[in-house]
């Protein structure tokens, strides 16, 4: 792995999918004796909560689901 000019890193695949790493979690670097680790913090949200969130973008971002209710999507999706 290698940090970049911005000091950013990338979290390889396999272990953003192992750890159930997602595009906007938020992680925390701590010093642990001389070793940097790498933990989720506190306040992640929940898969499902993830999925609420992504649910709610797409709606405002897709012009067929714009003004729809969360009830008349989830009729969609189960359809």
């Amino acid at each position: 792995m290698r940090m970049n000019a911005n000091g950013q890193v990338t979290i390889p695949a396999e272990l953003r999918s192992r750890f159930n790493l997602r595009e906007g979690d938020e992680l925390d670097v701590i010093d642990d004796g001389g070793t940097l680790r790498i933990v989720v913090s506190g306040g992640a949200d929940s898969p499902g909560e993830r999925l609420v969130r992504q649910m709610r973008r797409h709606r405002f971002d897709n012009p067929d689901v714009a003004g729809l209710t969360t009830d008349e999507i989830m009729a969609l999706l189960r359809d």
